[in-house]
């Protein structure tokens, strides 16, 4: 959230491995072979530019069509001189269709040069597109390396950015469309891809990426380069990388799983309490949810607590959840249940990603839905007061109609709206209805069953209502529909004493832009 087994799949190769363009056999040989004897070639498909969009309902100039990518390979190189970023990103690609031109998402990058399959390419950058045109048109079915080099400057200001600098460096905040402001991509989450990320920094700094550290280089000059691998596909936008001053300080898990986390070293003892809290969180989710789907867990308390570069609470990026140092140093009570939902996002929204940015209440919802039951367990009063799930649900329940009038349905939002109430905690309540409707056991096994299904890729709001009708065996569409697109409160199941308070007509319309930029209302758990 924005707020926030093992793996098994292969190796990622490293920098410098992406080289010379490929294609698939049957494609190549439509491209090369001759003519048989006697016989007309097929006609060669036409080429055209690849769309500049996904589609997506609550972004739609994010994305592009035409290709799929396979893998990221980051190379970058921080100088604490000049707080400048030295960058290069070889893209690998397969093309879904023939391609004259295509584009990557990049903005307030400063492109130096573009190779398509070791090959010059010409490039344009218009509004937050790298429209690119290889030296020759691209067939379906091909693979290539899209090479883009370029200079990153983290304390840019822009329209929408990922980077948060730091006094001795940054750290990135790429959710929900920002992380083409760090590297070129195709920025959303249904195309999830494998990552390696390079870091080179000066020798009093540490650089840290997503995935697991596979190879440190020390270099001339006083720099060492760190190499980061992910064992799973990772969205664009769970994407961390940081540089700074920082202690890594590891532990062990339930079943052998290494935690790692990266701490401000003039405050690793400090933040030692809230970081030894982990192995139970971790132990806890396991229990109803499975094991834990990555290779390594763990916190990075960004060495910046500055509230216009930093304006949330934490941000679940893959394998290594960022949060303002500050926060963690309170009480437990204070942030257990916060530091709950941040992991269940290793599972919903990470594991399994969203489809389009209109199922965002599929990771918000869950993660408040286990942050909360987490919270009661242990007795602790949530920012209301209330001390019972149901209690809270009851409470939500009668905000039910007036949040759908400002903010529209739980699975309709839009770009100012998306990280509003309705998405967490009504999110919540439709689980909480589903769950009354087809029983506790069956809620568990649905849960189990759409991480199952879905896991290292992305899933919709329809692929959620699917798995729940096939495990509980009774046709729930019509209930999770209502629940989630109705433009009034349902009744809930075993509660028919529950009321919902009326609307005043003051209030906005339902299709009104309300809220705006992230908003972090797990803290409100």
């Amino acid at each position: 959230m924005r707020y926030r087994t093992r793996v098994t799949a292969p190796a990622i190769a490293l920098i410098g491995t992406a080289a010379a363009l490929t294609t698939a056999p049957a494609a190549h040989a439509a491209a090369t072979a001759p003519a048989a004897s006697g016989r007309r070639r097929a006609p060669a498909a036409k080429s055209a530019p690849g769309p500049e969009t996904l589609s997506d309902p609550v972004y739609p100039s994010l994305g592009n069509d035409g290709y799929r990518v396979g893998a990221y390979h980051l190379d970058l190189a921080y100088d604490a001189t000049t707080a400048l970023v030295d960058a290069t990103a070889a893209v690998e690609i397969t093309t879904t269709q023939c391609l004259s031109r295509l584009s990557l998402d990049a903005l307030g990058l400063d492109i130096r040069s573009v190779h398509v399959g070791g090959r010059p390419a010409a490039f344009e950058q218009a509004d937050e597109k790298l429209r690119i045109t290889p030296a020759r048109p691209l067939p379906e079915g091909c693979r290539t390396t899209v090479r883009v080099a370029y200079t990153a400057d983290p304390r840019r200001t822009l329209a929408h950015t990922a980077w948060v600098p730091t006094p001795d460096g940054f750290a990135v905040c790429p959710q929900p469309n920002s992380a083409h402001t760090v590297f070129p991509c195709n920025d959303h989450p249904s195309d999830k891809a494998g990552l390696t990320v390079r870091l080179t920094v000066p020798d009093n700094l540490r650089g840290v990426a997503t995935g697991r550290l596979v190879r440190t280089e020390r270099l001339s000059g006083g720099r060492t380069a760190y190499t980061y691998r992910s064992g799973s596909p990772v969205a664009t936008e769970l994407v961390q990388i940081t540089v700074g001053d920082y202690v890594v300080k590891e532990r062990q898990g339930p079943h052998g799983l290494p935690l790692r986390d990266i701490v401000p070293t003039a405050r690793a003892e400090a933040l030692e309490p809230a970081l030894a809290l982990t192995p139970n969180l971790v132990e806890w989710i396991e229990a109803r949810l499975g094991a834990y789907p990555f290779e390594t867990y763990g916190l990075l308390p960004c060495n910046s607590d500055d509230p216009k570069a930093f304006d949330f609470t934490g941000l679940e990026t893959q394998t290594l959840t960022l949060y303002k140092p500050n926060y963690l140093l309170q009480e437990e009570k204070k942030i257990g249940s916060h530091m709950m939902h941040e992991l269940v996002h290793s599972y919903f929204g990470n594991s399994v990603s969203p489809a389009t940015w209109a199922d965002l209440w599929l990771n918000e919802g869950h993660a408040d839905f286990y942050g909360l039951l987490y919270r009661y367990e242990r007795g602790w009063a949530d920012s209301l007061g209330l001390t019972t799930f149901e209690a809270r649900m009851k409470d939500t329940y009668a905000r039910g109609d007036q949040w759908r009038r400002t903010s529209g349905p739980v699975a309709a939002p839009n770009a100012a709206n998306l990280f509003d109430s309705q998405r967490y905690l009504g999110g919540v309540l439709v689980l909480y209805a589903l769950r009354q409707l087809i029983g506790e056991d069956a809620f568990h096994a649905v849960e189990r069953a759409f991480l199952a299904r879905h896991r290292d890729g992305h899933a919709s709001t329809e692929d959620y209502i699917a798995v729940a009708s096939h495990v509980s065996g009774q046709d729930v569409s019509g209930f999770l529909r209502e629940w989630l697109y109705g433009t009034t409160t349902p009744r809930m199941p075993g509660h028919p004493d529950w009321t919902v308070t009326p609307v005043p007509q003051s209030l906005v319309r339902p299709d009104a832009r309300t809220g705006a930029g992230r908003h972090d209302n797990s803290a409100t758990l």
